[in-house]
């Protein structure tokens, strides 16, 4: 999952940064609305954590700007603003979260792990795909009930896959999900980790459309 960092607080967003990338999630952070606006405005983001007391263009306007476009990904609000008016003029604003600062980063990816699951239309917290299991929570993969070791980026694969059984995936719409601003994959790098999942997991598992994309078939 690619997240789009909104913070202007330099530790704290370092310190986000970090902690959402050990915990499995592609982020790209920006610090201030102008360069938020810009970046949704051009690129795909599968959810946003966004802060509101920021320079050049407020959160809240970056938020509206982002849903009159039409962009329907969460949007997850990270704030100090603590009044209930604040968080009732946010949520209407369209986010779908609102966290007050200090945050704990568990709390954080547990309501972005929620915000993903409800954005996919799904309420169980595990994946499931016949005798394979995938939990978000734990990092824990399994195979007809044998834990299956895999990279970060294998299973951050695998999970894009899994939520979207039976879509076809084009290439460019997992390496967006992939891959942030700092990353720079090789050409054939989401082929080696296609090839990597198919062996640990089975040959017939990932199919791939040629030309088109690839896919988990339900």
């Amino acid at each position: 999952m690619r997240i789009l960092l909104v913070e202007d607080d330099p530790q704290l967003g370092d310190g986000l940064t970090v902690g959402l990338r050990q915990a499995g999630f592609a982020v790209d952070w920006v610090k201030d609305g102008n360069a938020a606006d810009h970046a949704l405005h051009a690129e795909s983001f599968d959810l946003v954590v966004l802060d509101l007391g920021l320079p050049r263009l407020s959160g809240m306007d970056v938020l509206s700007r982002a849903r009159q476009r039409g962009q329907a990904m969460p949007i997850l609000i990270l704030t100090a603003r603590d009044a209930t008016g604040d968080k009732v003029s946010g949520l209407d604003a369209g986010a779908d979260d609102y966290l007050v600062k200090p945050i704990d980063l568990d709390e954080l990816t547990a309501r972005i792990r929620a915000l993903a699951r409800r954005s996919a239309g799904r309420a169980a917290p595990l994946l499931t795909h016949g005798d394979l299991t995938l939990d978000p929570a734990a990092h824990i993969v399994t195979l007809a009930g044998q834990p299956v070791e895999l990279s970060s980026r294998e299973f951050s694969l695998l999970q894009m896959l899994l939520e979207n059984t039976g879509r076809v995936l084009s290439r460019t719409q997992l390496e967006q999900s992939l891959y942030g601003w700092r990353d720079e994959p090789d050409s054939n790098a989401l082929e080696v980790h296609i090839h990597h999942l198919r062996k640990k997991l089975g040959s017939d598992l990932i199919r791939t459309l040629r030309g088109v994309g690839y896919t988990i078939a339900k």
